[in-house]
C-alpha cells in the first residue's frame, strides 16, 4: 500500500499531462524547488520538444538529485532548516524571470520542502533570521500553514513574489500537494500563488507559540512595505495553478491495493493534522472499536490516512513524526492482537533522519521489553527512531523524490 501511494506521485506519471503547449516566439523558462523539484524537471525534459527553447534552474534537497539533465540546472540544498546553497539558487531563479516578456513561459515545479529550499531573505533579513525562525517554529508543534504564512512573509520569492517578478510572461505552475487540503497558496509557501495572509497572522503565529524572533524580523514584520502581493495584483492576471499529484489521491491508490488482497479500506482522511503522538492515541481508540464491534467497519480492513502531524519536542531523543505516531499507537493498543500499523513520509525521509518511517506489530511491545527498552520512557524522549532501530522495524527506502506528505495504514485482523 504504500508503494502504490508513493508510485501515483511519481513525476514521471503526473507530470506530462499537465505540460503546456511551448510558446510560439517565446522561450521557456523552467524554475522550481521541492523534494520533487529534480524529478519534476527530468519528465519536463523528457517530454518537451527538443526544437523548441528550454533551460532554467530548481532546488532540491540533498540526496534527491537526479544526476545532470541537459537543460536544466539541478542544484541541492538543506531542508528542513534552508542553507547558504538555497539562498544563492533562489537569487538566482529571481534573477532569471526578470525581464521576460509577453511572449515567454515560466515554468514553475513546486512541490514539498520548496519553503525551506525557496531560502531567499527578504530586503534587511539575513539566511540566519531565516534560520532561527525556522529551527524555533520546527521544534514548537506549529502546524505547516502556520509555519508557511510566517516563512513567506520573511521571503523574497515565496507568497506570490516569484510570479510579481516574472510578470508580464505567462506563469504555469504544476503542484505536487504536501499540504493538508492541497491549497497552492501553502505548498512551498506558494511562490507564484497570491498570498491571503497578513503580517499580522506571521505576529500572531509566533506569538502562539512563544517564539522571540531576532530584532530584524520583529521589525520586518511590523513594516506594511513587507506585506506579500494579494489576490487581485495584475501580476497573477496571466498565471495558472494545477495540482498534479495530491495526498488523496494517494490514499485512493493504497485503498485499491486493500481492495485487491480481500481487505476492506476505510480512508479517515488526507488532511489529518495535530499531535502526533495525539493522534496515535484516538486511531488506537477507532482501530480497538473496530476489532471489538466491527465499526466503522468489520475486519480484515484497514484504516489509511494522510496528512501532517507535528511533534512538540520536549526529549532528547532521535524521532520523526511517524516513528513517534507508531511509538505512542503501540502504547495505546497494549499489545492489543491482531493489529498491525505502518506509518511513513513518502519523501522517503521521515524528519530529518534516514527511514521512511516505521512498522508497528502485536508483539512490538513485547519485544521493546525483551531489550529492556521502556517505551513509554522513550516516547516522552521523543526516541521513536531509536525504538524502533533496537526493533528491526524501520522502514528503509532512501528518497522516493516525490512527496504527498505522510502515509498511515493500520491493518486489523481481528
Amino acid at each position: 500500500m504504500f508503494a502504490a501511494a508513493v508510485e501515483a506521485a511519481a513525476p514521471a506519471s503526473c507530470v506530462p499531462p499537465y505540460l503546456p503547449e511551448p510558446p510560439r516566439h517565446g522561450r521557456t523558462v523552467v524554475v522550481g524547488a521541492g523534494k520533487a523539484a529534480a524529478t519534476m524537471a527530468a519528465s519536463v525534459e523528457a517530454h518537451w520538444p527538443q526544437s523548441a527553447p528550454l533551460s532554467g534552474l530548481v532546488i532540491t534537497r540533498y540526496g534527491h538529485g537526479v544526476g545532470v539533465l541537459p537543460r536544466i540546472e539541478v542544484v541541492e540544498a538543506s531542508h528542513p532548516v534552508p542553507d547558504a546553497a538555497g539562498a544563492e539558487a533562489a537569487s538566482r531563479i529571481l534573477g532569471m524571470v526578470r525581464g521576460l516578456t509577453p511572449e515567454d513561459l515560466v515554468l514553475c515545479l513546486i512541490s514539498g520542502g520548496g519553503s525551506s529550499l525557496l531560502a531567499l531573505p527578504a530586503p534587511g533579513l539575513t539566511l540566519a533570521d531565516k534560520q532561527a525562525v525556522n529551527r524555533a517554529l520546527l521544534r514548537s508543534g506549529a502546524g505547516i500553514h502556520e509555519m508557511n504564512c510566517v516563512r513567506k512573509h520573511l521571503s523574497a520569492i515565496k507568497g506570490g513574489r516569484l510570479a510579481a517578478a516574472a510578470a508580464p510572461a505567462r506563469v504555469v505552475t504544476l503542484v505536487i500537494s504536501d499540504v493538508p487540503g492541497d491549497d497552492p497558496s501553502v505548498i512551498a509557501s506558494g511562490p507564484t500563488v497570491p498570498d491571503a495572509t497578513t503580517l499580522a497572522d506571521a505576529r500572531a503565529v509566533l506569538a502562539r507559540y512563544g517564539i522571540t524572533p531576532p530584532a530584524a524580523v520583529e521589525a520586518h514584520l511590523w513594516d506594511p512595505g513587507a506585506e506579500t502581493p494579494k489576490p487581485q495584483a495584475p501580476s497573477f492576471h496571466r498565471s495558472e495553478t494545477h495540482v498534479i499529484a495530491s495526498p488523496q489521491a494517494s490514499l485512493e491508490a493504497a485503498a485499491a491495493v486493500a481492495r485487491a488482497a480481500g481487505i476492506l479500506p476505510v480512508i479517515l482522511g488526507d488532511a489529518i493534522e495535530g499531535e502526533a503522538a495525539e493522534v496515535a492515541r484516538v486511531m488506537a481508540g477507532i482501530a480497538k472499536h473496530c476489532a471489538l464491534h466491527g465499526q466503522p467497519a468489520a475486519p480484515p480492513c484497514v484504516l489509511i490516512s494522510g496528512g501532517e502531524t507535528t511533534v512538540t519536542v520536549r526529549g532528547q531523543g532521535r524521532g520523526g513524526r511517524n516513528a513517534e505516531f507508531l511509538l505512542a499507537l503501540a502504547v495505546a493498543l497494549d499489545g492489543h492482537t491482531g493489529i498491525w500499523a505502518v506509518a511513513c513520509d513518502t519523501d522517503g525521509i521521515d524528519g530529518t533522519e534516514d527511514n521512511a518511517g516505521a512498522s508497528l506489530s502485536p508483539d512490538t511491545l513485547a519485544r521493546a521489553r525483551a531489550l529492556g527498552i521502556d517505551v513509554r520512557d522513550r516516547l516522552a524522549d521523543n526516541d521513536g527512531y531509536g525504538v524502533f532501530t533496537a526493533l528491526g522495524d524501520l522502514v528503509v527506502t532512501g528518497p522516493t523524490l516525490t512527496n504527498v506528505n505522510d502515509f498511515r495504514a493500520i491493518l486489523i485482523r481481528g
